[in-house]
């Protein structure tokens, strides 16, 4: 039962750093009445240690240790309790304490919920595993940044390593957690996991009973506020954190059909045969159309890939409540007044700084957001000096907030693609950042995409047909919400079109279009499951006889996209009638004894991060074990990750040469010299290298090295280079 308590340490820490952020977030968050926006003061808290002790690293003014991030916690407790005693001497409305109680409460049983469910099946491996906990076990490693690519060391040609080439912002995030609590980072990746779902809750909750407290405070003047009130409260708020963190989409109508060979899709209308499971594959509905990916949150947390995408699931949500935030604060003035102006001055710079967290984290996600927040001052000041100004000092902020990462970071995109160029064009080949490339053409089906995105759309449709009645009497607050969610369902169907016109070139052929797909597509589910939300609460205020068609049709829809994690959690957890165990690398201790020893001592005895060399091997293998595991620097890692990072395949391709050589070769001499290329201070010789290198020459290293460690079962050796 330590996981309990384990997590309960992991809590409290969260609730420490939220406390002190308190008052800060009541500031930004003063006009969300009900709550002031008491959630999101955990994420504000994460968001703002982490830029700073970020920067503070790049710059070489603060070394990333726990004791330098409890400093920073001291200082800003100071800064907030000055906004606290500040905001005492004005008169502010009180926030409902029943209802912070609640989403505290919220928060601890989602953070123990997905704890319980990830724990019983903890390992970190397969899919993207090894990549995101080698990335953030090199920044615990690191004292200043920006942290080593734990896959590709120094050489010959630059001695100090490769930094990590990649949008790390989220892993960073996520160490300084493992930092200031202490644990181990194989049990802090899955506390991770179950805190940013977490968030994902309480987040939506927030912002879906804030949506509908202040749309209900302008409908009923004299609205009681008695226990029903708050019960309905409660209720609109878990259904939204439901269908943003837990749905699926409406693939799950495969559930009543004979099923279909991934390889071969059928429509669903052509194999109906009733209610059939066991044919059902819940990853399906992230890769249904062909050569794409269109992956969502609740997906993410059961397959638990610590990827940007997830990192960001939190900090966009915020960006959300942020974005709402200025629509309650515009007034349809002739003029900005200088309160005013100071107002918007500021959330301008605030959600650049999103944006700059958003590409930091999730690259797409920068741009997505700049241009959303760009399309809402649009809105709200026309084409006007103040729309330019705003955006300007938008784009300018970003760009500032992103110089921490921009300095070391260089993007591995190549171009705009044109899906299905004409043929005319692609003779051209390039014009400007457009690219039209023959062959890459890859039209879709409109009945599929309404199987992905058919639920949003129903309910865009029904939120379309209530204003179209116009049944309640026009309030500028009230169209500043509905405007608002307009703006959700309009911008989430332009990313969800845009992949069907435009792709972002990549290394990859076949998915060309895959990765625009899939992270336009997440924000767009995201962005579409509040305003679905806020759909069927404007359906519960219309007179009997309409609420209850639009609630049919609502329910109809909602009923399979709620089904999807009664097939994708046991799937991937089975029954959850195992002991609960969140330390990720228990798998290795089973499958892989030695490896397990030598991670241990490694991570036990050695201090930095010199040079080991292990076994190299492709991407999703069980290679670059040890480097994912230690955080310590490898020859040459996962080949196309690192193709990708670093825009050619001959990264790694020249080195894998050398470490053939480095294990097979009876040439001491040739031996050492390759040793000393790459600066190889540890070698590892376990089961995966006797494998990979059948000739593997192992006595040389007693030779040239010194075997400092040897496994129980004997397998497993580490040798130190002299």
């Amino acid at each position: 039962m330590s996981w309990i308590w384990t997590t309960f340490s992991w809590y409290l820490m969260l609730l420490f750093l939220g406390t002190i952020f308190v008052p800060i977030t009541k500031k930004i968050f003063g006009r969300f009445f009900i709550d002031f926006g008491y959630p999101f003061a955990k994420i504000i808290a994460l968001l703002v240690v982490s830029y700073t002790i970020f920067v503070f690293g790049l710059l070489k003014l603060v070394p990333f240790t726990q004791t330098a991030i409890f400093l920073l916690l001291a200082i800003f407790f100071l800064l907030n309790l000055y906004l606290l005693n500040k905001a005492r001497t004005n008169k502010t409305s009180k926030p409902n304490w029943g209802l912070i109680i609640f989403e505290e409460i919220l928060f601890l049983a989602s953070l123990y919920f997905w704890a319980f469910v990830r724990g019983q099946e903890p390992s970190i491996r397969g899919l993207e595993k090894f990549m995101d906990f080698g990335f953030i076990n090199s920044i615990l490693k690191s004292v200043h940044f920006p942290p080593l690519d734990m896959w590709l060391s120094a050489d010959t040609n630059n001695p100090n390593g490769f930094s990590i080439n990649y949008y790390y912002f989220g892993h960073l995030s996520g160490a300084v957690l493992i930092k200031l609590l202490g644990v181990k980072s194989s049990l802090g990746y899955n506390l991770i996991l179950a805190t940013i779902f977490a968030f994902g809750v309480t987040e939506v909750f927030s912002l879906s009973i804030n949506l509908v407290y202040l749309y209900l405070a302008q409908v009923k003047k004299n609205l009681k506020k008695n226990l029903v009130y708050y019960l309905k409260l409660i209720f609109f708020g878990l259904l939204g954190s439901f269908i943003v963190n837990l749905c699926g989409n409406l693939h799950t109508i495969y559930v009543f059909t004979t099923g279909y060979p991934n390889d071969s899709l059928i429509p669903f209308w052509k194999i109906l045969s009733g209610y059939n499971p066991l044919k059902y594959w819940y990853p399906n509905a992230t890769r249904f159309i062909p050569f794409t990916i269109h992956e969502f949150p609740s997906y993410s947390y059961v397959v638990a890939d610590l990827h940007g995408h997830v990192f960001d699931i939190p900090f966009v949500l915020l960006t959300i409540a942020l974005i709402l935030l200025l629509f309650l604060i515009f007034k349809n003035n002739q003029k900005i007044k200088l309160l005013s102006f100071n107002q918007y001055l500021l959330w301008t710079v605030v959600v650049g700084f999103m944006m700059a967290v958003h590409y930091m984290t999730n690259a797409f996600d920068g741009p997505i957001y700049i241009l959303l927040v760009g399309l809402v001052l649009f809105l709200l000041f026309k084409i006007s000096w103040a729309f330019l100004f705003y955006f300007l000092v938008l784009i300018f902020s970003f760009l500032a907030f992103t110089l921490p990462l921009s300095l070391s970071f260089s993007p591995f995109v190549s171009g705009i693609g044109v899906n299905c160029s004409p043929t005319f064009l692609t003779k051209i080949g390039k014009l400007g950042p457009f690219l039209f490339e023959k062959g890459n053409c890859q039209p879709d089906p409109l009945w599929m995409l309404w199987v992905l995105w058919g639920f949003f759309w129903v309910n865009f449709i029904l939120f379309l047909i209530i204003k179209f009645f116009k049944y309640l009497k026009n309030n500028q607050n009230m169209e500043k919400i509905d405007l608002f969610i307009m703006v959700l369902f309009g911008f989430g169907t332009f990313l969800i079109i845009i992949p069907e016109f435009f792709y972002i070139k990549d290394i990859y052929p076949a998915h060309f279009r895959a990765n625009t797909m899939f992270k336009m597509g997440y924000q767009a589910f995201m962005m579409m499951g509040i305003a679905s939300l806020f759909t069927i609460f404007k359906i519960k205020l219309l007179n009997r006889k309409r609420s209850f068609i639009m609630t049919l049709v609502f329910v109809l829809v909602f009923f399979f996209i709620s089904i999807y994690p009664f097939f994708s959690v046991p799937s991937y957890y089975g029954s959850l009638n195992r002991p609960v165990d969140l330390d990720g690398s228990t798998w290795i201790r089973f499958n892989l004894p030695e490896d397990k020893e030598i991670i241990d001592y490694l991570n036990a005895h050695i201090k930095d991060q010199p040079v080991i060399l292990e076994a190299q091997g492709d991407s999703y293998t069980d290679y670059e074990r040890i480097s994912a595991y230690t955080g310590l620097p490898t020859v040459a890692g996962w080949w196309v990750h690192e193709w990708l990072w670093r825009g050619s395949p001959e990264v790694v391709g020249q080195r894998i040469p050398d470490i053939n050589a480095i294990y097979e070769s009876n040439s001491l001499s040739e031996t050492k010299r390759l040793l000393k290329k790459y600066s190889v201070k540890y070698v590892v010789v376990a089961s995966l290298e006797r494998q990979k290198y059948p000739n593997l020459n192992q006595e040389k290293f007693q030779q040239i090295g010194q075997l400092i460690f040897k496994s129980t079962n004997g397998v497993g050796a580490l040798y130190q280079i002299k």
